[in-house]
């Protein structure tokens, strides 16, 4: 879920990059990073924080050049140091910086492979880094002192061929161009645009249109899966997709919570999608939960926000922004660590009592993951003398790991895992729990975008697109990317435990 920005101008890119940044800080604030390319010389500056944590007028100045790659971080692998942050950089060949939002399910056989094989050294635990040597070694093979977009083509279908999973690529390439790629299914997200026209037109990428509005480009449209888009040094735009390539398969969970409502991704509004699940929502209470004594309807900010709305106007309800953010407390989904999640959820919300006393409160949420928050929230609200507390979510239950790059890999850590809906109220404390339809969610965001007619659901279903994912794996992944594995975990016998067994 991490957010990645890619800027080809005329002019010093580096603040359109922090701009675009910002705009896409909600998909990570464990680290950040940024470089730029100027006389064939990268500059990189990069730290754990958020972007102004990171970034001064001082080090910003130090980021000469009119092409640069620019990351937000969460971490869903490994630990979360400095080293881990991105954008990565290799000196061979020709010097190339990545930047990467997404999951690897074949990084074991992958660190092997270029230990054995390839005799490149890996630094740290990082999938990017994995994949940034995938690429070197291709474009090394390939033996061209001036490489052409054909042997770009070519080394990035050598990453579709060993890299499986979900991944989303930004890169630059010393004197040569930048670059930008997704994979197979499509289940990351990237966008492309242009500011100017002719020989002046100037390009970006990003995980969400949102960073292209901030820095005045316009959305030409969505990466296909497979495809890859090449800009050489002189400003020619070259792509190409992968014969690998399948049908779109975005990731379902993007529209329901990672993008930000006023984004527009494969084609769909977010904020539209956000408003047919409300309305998804609200019929399903009408058929199946008429009986409620709702009084009014309050949303848990801020994603859940346009669905409650939604929901409040079709049954002719009250709606109250009666839980109130603190917008200084980050996302607690995206924070590393349970522990840390728990703590913040106060901070973050404060509750308006006159809207709570003596009413049965329908609570608007747009998933249940961990039931850190909602289970905080609720015995919150009771606190504040709510009668009854109801729950709806705008998405199902989430039953499943994500292995595509949000960080929910342990079953261990899903509180809906292994359990019944009624079984789920009772352990976050609700009088009712209603949970939208799968495929009421499918038909939410299909209204928005016809385009799309598949997603990637295996977080409700189970069903992983790849096809590669065993229960074998999911046992493995849970054991390294817990919380408790993350935050202990050594970089170097990461690596060495990977090597070993290959070996």
């Amino acid at each position: 879920m991490c957010g990645i920005v890619g800027v080809f101008g005329h002019s010093a890119v580096s603040s359109v990059i922090y701009e675009g940044l910002s705009m896409l800080q909600h998909r990570g604030q464990d680290a950040a990073g940024i470089a730029t390319c100027f006389e064939n010389r990268f500059y990189l500056e990069k730290g754990n924080g958020l972007l102004t944590d990171v970034f001064r007028a001082g080090n910003m100045a130090r980021l000469l050049g009119d092409m640069g790659v620019g990351h937000v971080r969460y971490p869903t692998a490994g630990c979360s140091s400095v080293a881990e942050a991105q954008p990565f950089y290799v000196n061979s060949p020709y010097g190339i910086i990545f930047a990467h939002n997404g999951n690897l399910t074949n990084v074991s056989e992958i660190v092997s492979s270029l230990f054995q094989m390839d005799k490149r050294h890996l630094n740290t635990s990082s999938d990017s880094e994995v994949m940034l040597n995938v690429f070197a070694h291709a474009m090394a093979q390939r033996g061209s002192i001036k490489p052409t977009e054909l042997d770009v083509f070519s080394a990035v279908e050598e990453v579709h061929q060993r890299c499986k999973g979900g991944y989303a690529v930004i890169a630059m390439v010393a004197g040569i161009g930048m670059l930008a790629f997704r994979d197979l299914h499509g289940i990351r997200p990237l966008i492309f645009g242009t500011r100017g026209q002719g020989k002046e037109t100037e390009y970006m990428f990003a995980s969400e249109s949102v960073a292209l509005q901030g820095g005045g480009f316009d959305l030409d449209r969505d990466l296909a899966p497979g495809e890859v888009i090449f800009i050489d040094m002189q400003g020619g735009l070259h792509s190409y997709v992968s014969p690998l390539a399948h049908e779109k398969t975005p990731c379902i969970f993007e529209f329901v919570y990672l993008a930000r409502p006023d984004s527009v991704v494969d084609g769909a509004s977010v904020y539209q999608c956000r408003i047919n699940m409300g309305t998804k929502l609200a019929e399903k209470i009408k058929r199946e939960w008429p009986h409620l004594p709702i009084d009014v309807v309050i949303p848990i900010p801020s994603t859940s926000r346009v669905a409650a709305q939604e929901i409040a106007a079709q049954l002719k309800l009250p709606y109250r922004d009666a839980l109130v953010r603190n917008r200084y407390v980050g996302r607690t989904f995206i924070m590393p660590g349970q522990a840390q999640r728990r703590q913040s959820v106060r901070r973050k919300l404060n509750p308006i009592p006159k809207f709570f006393q003596g009413k049965n409160v329908l609570l608007v949420d747009d998933s249940i993951v961990r039931g850190t928050t909602i289970q905080e929230i609720i015995a919150m609200v009771r606190e504040q003398g709510a009668k009854k507390v109801y729950v709806c979510s705008a998405a199902p239950p989430v039953r499943f790991p994500n292995v595509y790059g949000i960080d929910m890999p342990a079953r261990s850590e899903l509180i809906a895992s292994g359990r019944s809906v009624q079984e789920l109220a009772k352990d976050i404390g609700a009088d009712e729990l209603i949970f939208q339809d799968l495929e009421d969610l499918k038909e939410a965001i299909i209204e928005a975008a016809p385009g799309l007619t598949r997603f990637d659901t295996a977080i409700f279903d189970g069903k992983y697109v790849t096809g590669d994912i065993t229960e074998e794996y999911l046992n493995t992944l849970e054991q390294k990317r817990n919380d408790t594995a993350k935050h202990t975990e050594d970089v170097a016998s990461y690596i060495t435990r990977n090597l070993s067994a290959h070996l």
